[in-house]
């Protein structure tokens, strides 16, 4: 015995039918928004990366030019008719060299780059520190040179006598 499907039911089974289509198309529409806003935010924190990495660099310039001339004034400083560069970094802090303590930097600067106050020192023919540089060695653009290669240091100009 056959029975008749209530029209209630069929349209039922119709609509069914018809949704399953539909949730397909839905799904990929979905996957396609979700990929689409996976990229746009891979290029948002690539160029967030990139302006960190610019300002870094920036604090880097900032912070050896620091160091430069508190080592230049340390230099000229030097009382006597000899000039002599610190032996150590520290000694920019407090130079007692004076009757009185003579400060060149307030404080010794954490690299920006490294996240440590840990500097490279560039020593002097007399053994002093003239300079410093980064000790990282993460590339500063496509080419081959590094951070570290961007060297800050004081170099007296000699007075030549005729």
């Amino acid at each position: 015995m056959s029975r008749a499907v209530p029209g209630a039911l069929r349209a039922t089974a119709d609509r069914m039918g018809s949704g399953n289509r539909q949730h397909g198309f839905t799904y990929v529409c979905a996957l396609f928004l979700v990929a689409v806003t996976a990229a746009a935010f891979g290029s948002v924190a690539e160029a967030w990366s990139h302006a960190r990495q610019r300002e870094k660099a920036a604090e880097l310039i900032w912070i050896g030019n620091q160091f430069k001339e508190a080592i230049a004034l340390y230099y000229q400083r030097s009382p006597g008719t000899t000039k002599h560069y610190p032996a150590k970094l520290e000694d920019l802090l407090e130079d007692h060299r004076f009757v009185t303590t003579q400060r060149y930097l307030r404080r010794l600067y954490v690299d920006p780059l490294t996240g440590k106050a840990e500097w490279a020192v560039i020593r002097a023919p007399d053994g002093g520190i003239m300079g410093i540089h980064s000790l990282s060695r993460r590339q500063k653009n496509r080419a081959a040179d590094t951070y570290e290669d961007r060297q800050f240091l004081y170099e007296p100009i000699m007075r030549q006598i005729k």
